[in-house]
C-alpha cells in the first residue's frame, strides 16, 4: 500500500500571501460599515458589552473593533509585515481583563461575532458581484487565522497577569502568615491592612495548624482558600479562621488525611505566635509517638500532656526530686510500685478502685502501698509531695508509652 504524502504546514503569513494583492483596497471602503455593524451586533447580543448608556465604555469598544479590522486589512496589505507589535497590543488587551477581575469568555465571543459578521459582510459583497467569489476561500483562511492569532495573544496576556496576581497575592499571604504569627503581636491596624490586600477576610479568632508532609504524598494538600497556607517551611503552616465555627475543623482534617497535624488552640487575633508555638509542640509529641502519630489531633484535648511533657529536664528533675525511693527496688518491681502509686493517687488514695483499675486484687494494692509508705515515709501523705509525684509519674508514664509505641514489632514466625 503506498504511502500517502505528508501534508505540508502552511507558514502564518502564507494565507495572507494567497490573497489577490489589491483585494485590501476593494475592501477598504465596506471596512467603516462593516465596523458599525460589529459593534452594534457586539452591544445586543453580549451581555457584558449591553452598556448603551455607558458612551465612554462603548467608544473603548468601538476602538477595539475598528483596531481589529484596520489590522486585518494592514497584514492583506502587506503581508510580510511584522506581526509581533499588533500581538503586543493584544496581550495588553488579555491583562487588563484579567487585572478588571473578568474572564476572557465576553472578549473571545465578541472576537468571534466579529469575524462572523465580517464573514457575512464579504459573502455579501461577492454575492452582489462587488468581489470575484474565488477570493471568499483565501480570505477566509486569513480572517480565522486573524482571529485564531488575536485570540491566543489575548489569552497569553490574560494568562500572564493571572499568574502574576496569583503571585503577588500568594506573596501578600505569605506575608500576612508571618504578621499573624508574629511575637511579639502586630497590631490589629496593621493585620487589618495587610488582610485587605491579601483579599482574606479578618476573622474574630483564629488557630494555627502545624503539620509535616506525608512522605508518600506527592503534592500539596488541597485546602479551602479562607485557609493561608505555607508549604515552603517545615513544619508547614495553615492559619484557620474562626475555627470554631460548624463544620470547620471536620472539613480541614478531611483535606489534611494522610498528613501528621496539631492543631494550637483558640486565640484573639493577635495571638497567633502562642497557638503556632503549642501546634509545633504538639506535632513534636505526634512525632515521638506521645500522642497519634497520623491525623490532626487539638491541642485543647491534650492540655495535660502537653503541659507535663514541655521540658524533659524539667521532668527529670522532679522525678529525682520525688521518685527518689524508688531507685531502692528492682526494675520489675518498680515498674509495678510506680504503677501503683500512681493509680492510687489518681483514684483518692481508694485502694478498692485501684484494684479494680489494675486488674489485681485489693489485698495485692494494701501490700504494695505498704512497701511504698515504707519507701516514702511522710512524704506519701503530704499533699503538694501527693501532687508532684503525680505528675511526675504521668510524666514517665506518657514517656514509656510513646517508646512502646516506637519498638519494632517482633516476628513470632
Amino acid at each position: 500500500m503506498p504511502k500517502r504524502a505528508a501534508v505540508p504546514v502552511a507558514e502564518p503569513g502564507s494565507a495572507f500571501n494567497a490573497l489577490p494583492a489589491d483585494l485590501h483596497h476593494h475592501l477598504r471602503p465596506f471596512f467603516a460599515d462593516i465596523t458599525e455593524e460589529v459593534v452594534e451586533a457586539i452591544r445586543t447580543e453580549i451581555p457584558e458589552y449591553a452598556r448603551p448608556a455607558d458612551d465612554t465604555y462603548m467608544q473603548g469598544v468601538h476602538r477595539g473593533v475598528d483596531h481589529a479590522l484596520q489590522g486585518f486589512l494592514e497584514r492583506m496589505a502587506k503581508p510580510d509585515t511584522d506581526w509581533e507589535p499588533v500581538k503586543a497590543t493584544y496581550r495588553r488587551i488579555g491583562r487588563g481583563e484579567a487585572e478588571e477581575g473578568r474572564s476572557l469568555d465576553s472578549f473571545q465571543s465578541a472576537l468571534r461575532l466579529g469575524a462572523r459578521m465580517t464573514w457575512r459582510r464579504v459573502n455579501a459583497l461577492v454575492d452582489a458581484d462587488l468581489l470575484p467569489r474565488n477570493v471568499l476561500a483565501a480570505f477566509g483562511e486569513a480572517l480565522f487565522l486573524h482571529l485564531d492569532e488575536m485570540a491566543a495573544a489575548t489569552t497569553a496576556g490574560f494568562t500572564e497577569a493571572r499568574l502574576h496576581a496569583a503571585g503577588e497575592l500568594q506573596q501578600r499571604r505569605t506575608r500576612l502568615i508571618d504578621l499573624l504569627t508574629a511575637d511579639p503581636p502586630a497590631s490589629v491596624e496593621a493585620i487589618a491592612d495587610l488582610a485587605r490586600s491579601a483579599r482574606w477576610p479578618v476573622p474574630r479568632a483564629l488557630a494555627v495548624v502545624a503539620l509535616d508532609h506525608c512522605p508518600k504524598a506527592g503534592s500539596q494538600p488541597i485546602v479551602a482558600p479562607e485557609f493561608l497556607a505555607r508549604f515552603d517551611v517545615r513544619p508547614a503552616v495553615l492559619v484557620v479562621p474562626d475555627p470554631e465555627g460548624p463544620g470547620r475543623v471536620r472539613a480541614l482534617a478531611g483535606a489534611l488525611q494522610g498528613l501528621r497535624a496539631a492543631m494550637g488552640p483558640t486565640v484573639a487575633l493577635q495571638d497567633g505566635a502562642r497557638s503556632q508555638r503549642w501546634a509545633s509542640e504538639a506535632l513534636g509529641l505526634m512525632r515521638r509517638g506521645v500522642l497519634a502519630e497520623t491525623g490532626m489531633v487539638r491541642c485543647q484535648d491534650h492540655l495535660t500532656t502537653l503541659l507535663l511533657l514541655r521540658d524533659d529536664a524539667l521532668v527529670d528533675a522532679m522525678a529525682e526530686h520525688r521518685l527518689r525511693p524508688l531507685e531502692q527496688v528492682r526494675p520489675p518491681q518498680r515498674e509495678r510500685l510506680a504503677e501503683t502509686l500512681l493509680s492510687w493517687l489518681q483514684c483518692g488514695r481508694n485502694a478498692s478502685e485501684v484494684a479494680v483499675r489494675l486488674a489485681v486484687h485489693a489485698q495485692t494494692v494494701r501490700y504494695r502501698m505498704r512497701q511504698l509508705d515504707e519507701l516514702f515515709g511522710a512524704q506519701l501523705h503530704d499533699p503538694k509531695a501527693q501532687f508532684e509525684m503525680q505528675l511526675a509519674l504521668r510524666a514517665l508514664e506518657l514517656r514509656r508509652g510513646a517508646a512502646v509505641a516506637r519498638r519494632p514489632a517482633v516476628n513470632s514466625a
